[in-house]
């Protein structure tokens, strides 16, 4: 009878690790991972998110979308009469954002000053 294996190759070393620190009681973990804060506690990231000029109310000429950027990295997004229509999580690098809506959708916009942003063919302006 032949011998199972879990492969000779790197993704066969990887799955031999799992196996074994959970057969140990462990959890596998990886390199990057880092520790869930405590409830309450600022992470980095969130420090970082806090740092940047765009923090605040961004909204269309009409009024009609109000997007507003939080200090922790997370945006809450009204559409007309809709409170909270679209929420999730974003990034700002230089002048870039990059949206990850808690849905799965995903958008992204750019600062072209201060306070104009243009994001999803609209222009929003700071309040």
């Amino acid at each position: 009878m032949a011998r199972r294996s879990f492969g000779d190759g790197l993704a066969g070393h990887a799955l031999r690790a799992v196996v074994l620190v959970l057969l140990a009681g462990g959890r596998p973990a990886l390199a990057l991972d880092t520790p869930s804060p405590a409830p309450g506690q600022i992470t980095r990231d969130e420090m970082n998110m806090a740092e940047h000029p765009y923090v605040g109310m961004w909204v269309t000429e009409d009024g009609h979308i109000r997007q507003e950027l939080l200090a922790n990295g997370r945006y809450d997004e009204a559409r007309g009469s809709r409170r909270s229509a679209y929420r999730g999580r974003y990034e700002v690098r230089g002048a870039h954002i990059d949206y990850w809506d808690d849905t799965g959708f995903t958008a992204d916009g750019e600062f072209v000053d201060r306070d104009t942003l243009h994001h999803g063919g609209m222009v929003f302006r700071r309040r």
